[in-house]
Formats: C-alpha cells, structure tokens, sequence
C-alpha cells in the first residue's frame, strides 16, 4: 500500500467530458508554472467509443442556440448557471483552439468540416499528450475511497492509486459497450450521494401490433416523414411534444422526434409503473382533431371525388395515407361523419401502441443519475465529499437531439478541471 502511485489529479472516465477536464485541469494547473500529475483512467481498451459513433459518426459538438430549456432532469437554476460558465461561443473558441474547423448545419448543429469524428477526438488526445495528461485504456477503476490527504483508487488490475483530488467523469449506462455499465453511479451512491433513479434517454421507442393504423408500423418500416409527437397526461393536455423527422422502423420509431420524446415517456412510466402513457402522433400543422376535421371537410369540398387514400397523400407519404385510409379509401365526399371524425383524430392525435424502448444498448444517454442538489455548481465539486468533482452524463441532467449533452460535457468539464487543479494546488 506504501508504493501506490501518487497523482495530483486522477479522472476517472475518457469521454467527452473526463478528456475536456483533462485538458482544461491542465492547462489551469500549468497557468502558474506548476505541472501537474495529471491521469485519465478508463477501463475501455479505445477510450471516447460515444464521441466516434455519435452524430451518425460525425460527432455534432454543440448547438447555434443552447439553452436552459434544451435539457430535462435537474435544476434549471443550475443548468443555467452552468452553461454560462462555458457556453457554446466558448466551445466554438475552444475547438477552433484546438485545431477543429467547424461547419454551421441548417439545423443549428455544429458538425467538424471533415464529418469526421475522430477529427474531434484526435484533437482532444492531441491536446492531453502536449499538456503531458496521461490517458490511460484499459484501466478499470473498482472503488474509490476518500482518505486524509485525498482519494485511494483501486484497479482491476496493479497496484492501487492515490490522487491528491479526483474527477469522475464515468458517464451513465447508455452505451454500455464504451464502459458505462454505471459502476461510477454505485460509487458515489457508496459515498453518500443522492441518486436519481435512471433510465435510457434519446433511445428507440418499440410498438405493439395492433388492429387499424396504430400497429401499422410493419408496414411502414423505412419511411421518414416529418411528424409530431405528444405526450398526454390524464387529461389529453400535452405534457412534452416535439416536432421533426420520424423514422418508422421493423421495431417502431425511431429519428430526432422519437429520441427525444422518449425520455419523457419512459420517466412517466418510471413513475406510474404499469401504465402505459399515450403517445399521440399526428401532424404538425393539424394540432387538434378539430382543426383536422375542418381540414378534412374543406378538402372534401374542393374535390369530393378525390378518394381519401389520395386526399390524405397530400399530408403524409402514401404508404401512410393507405393506412390512414384503411377500409375507408372511397370519395371523401362520401365519408360518413363518425368515419370522417375517425380519420380526424389519427391525422392529429393518433394514440400509438408503445410498448417499450431498447434499452441502454442503443440509448444515447442516461437520464437520472446525480441529484444536482449534491454539487456546487460553480466548480462541480461535490457537497458531500470534498476534494471530489463530478461533470457529464452521470449527473442527472439529459439534453435533447442537437449537440446538447456534447455542450453539457464540455461545460461541466471545464467547471470539474479548473476547479480541480485549483484544489490541488
């Protein structure tokens, strides 16, 4: 136990926001003209998997606009504060500092030019290896425990660590082939830390087959449209909605809609264990059934003798319109009103069959995790355990679709890493 190597800094975890803290705990540590012992400790053999598969392996690093109301989970006080701190003008400085030329999307999303992940990630390597941040793969960590003059590591394998201050940066359980099995979200649970019970977030959600359009999805597999989704407490009214491209799949849904209401369905569920929350599909520009019925009438009136398959072909792709039509598909003009009001209500608010997700393997973060409550947001150092910082995934905050948690990353890191470095010193 005598021998154990000695750090200034240990952080536990290389994605995106373990190798930000990296970098930004080193550069504040060499700032005065003293080096840090600095190490990234990560059990997966390539560390950063989440940042190459991320934004179709493009890796979509933040957001023209990014905003308090772009993520779900914690205090908004406390996002808020947060993302100031570091905002997406500052990541945008920061990447072009560290050698990546970055491109504006019609969508808001920033994109490197190359399209390339890994023009992201070796950048970020490239900086840890010039500020002389030791990134270490295939170093399991299996408990950490805090002592008198900081905190003793344990590995899976060699002798333990000691670090004079610690970062955990170990990500949720999304993905769990890059490493996050959660085993960091036990750990500080151990340290007394306040854990939001957590499930997948931006994940695939799973349709049961059911008689009439809304267990069609078989038939529609491979079809993206643009679609909005709403999710309906008690009452009908909307609890989360979103707006945007929708991929049916042979499973069911999936796209940027899909991903990003799934969070809220899942929590719902979560909550009401059982239950089976109404996910309501429709299109966007019919927001009720009422304005989908006067739609439906005014068509009928310019063309009664249009068949209704071809009538709703001018809202929705064909395949779909077939499907909204089903055994219905003659003259508009003969639609019977009980039928007509039917059509209304799946064209605005069509109560889907959901019946699930897929599950953390194909999640693209984690929702829950550390109550934001347990942190000092100013420099991400814990209430709880000090000298013990903690940025990324494994609080409990999760954006939507857009380069949001890429932003969270960078933030929390930047927050983690200086205040690390100060504390060390």
């Amino acid at each position: 136990m005598s021998h154990a190597e000695q750090l200034d800094i240990a952080i536990v975890g290389a994605g995106a926001a373990g190798l930000a803290a990296g970098i930004f705990a080193a550069e504040a540590a060499r700032a005065p003209g003293a080096r840090r012992r600095i190490a990234i400790l990560d059990g997966a053999r390539k560390p950063g998997a989440k940042i190459l598969v991320s934004g179709g392996g493009r890796c979509n690093v933040t957001n023209v606009e990014v905003t308090p109301e772009d993520y779900n989970g914690g205090s908004k006080t406390v996002i808020r504060n947060v993302l100031r701190a570091f905002d997406h003008r500052r990541t945008l400085a920061w990447m072009k500092d560290l050698g990546v030329e970055l491109k504006l999307e019609e969508t808001g999303k920033y994109f490197p030019v190359s399209d390339n992940a890994h023009t992201v990630l070796r950048a970020l390597f490239d900086r840890l290896a010039q500020l002389g941040v030791e990134v270490r793969p295939s170093c399991r960590v299996t408990a950490i425990r805090p002592e008198e003059q900081g905190f003793r590591i344990d590995v899976a394998e060699g002798p333990s660590i000691l670090a004079r201050t610690l970062i955990m940066a170990t990500g949720g359980l999304a993905l769990p082939k890059s490493g996050s099995d959660g085993a960091g979200l036990v750990m500080l649970e151990r340290l007394g830390h306040r854990i939001v019970p957590t499930t997948p977030a931006l994940v695939p959600l799973l349709l049961g087959e059911t008689a009439g359009p809304a267990g069609a999805y078989g038939e529609l597999s491979g079809l993206t449209l643009d679609a909005r989704l709403r999710l309906a407490d008690a009452k009908g009214r909307a609890e989360a909605e979103y707006e945007g491209s929708l991929l049916f799949t042979h499973f069911g849904l999936s796209g940027p809609t899909a991903l990003n209401i799934s969070r809220h369905w899942l929590r719902r569920r979560l909550e009401s264990p059982g239950e089976r929350p109404p996910l309501l599909f429709g299109h966007p520009k019919l927001s009720t059934p009422q304005i989908a019925d006067e739609w439906l009438r005014k068509a009928a009136a310019g063309n009664p003798r249009r068949h209704l398959a071809g009538t709703l072909h001018q809202l929705f792709p064909e395949r779909l319109a077939r499907v909204l039509a089903g055994d219905s598909d003659g003259p508009v003009g003969q639609l019977p009103r009980d039928r007509r009001l039917a059509v209304a209500q799946s064209l605005a608010a069509l109560a889907l069959n959901v019946t699930g997700d897929r599950g953390y393997t194909f999640a693209e973060t984690t929702a829950g995790g550390v109550d934001l409550g347990d942190i000092d947001y100013a420099s991400m150092e814990s209430r709880r355990v000090p000298g013990l910082f903690l940025c990324g995934e494994l609080l409990d905050v999760d954006g939507r679709i857009g380069g949001f948690n890429f932003q969270w990353a960078w933030a929390t890191g930047y927050l983690a890493g200086r205040a690390a470095a100060r504390r060390a010193a």
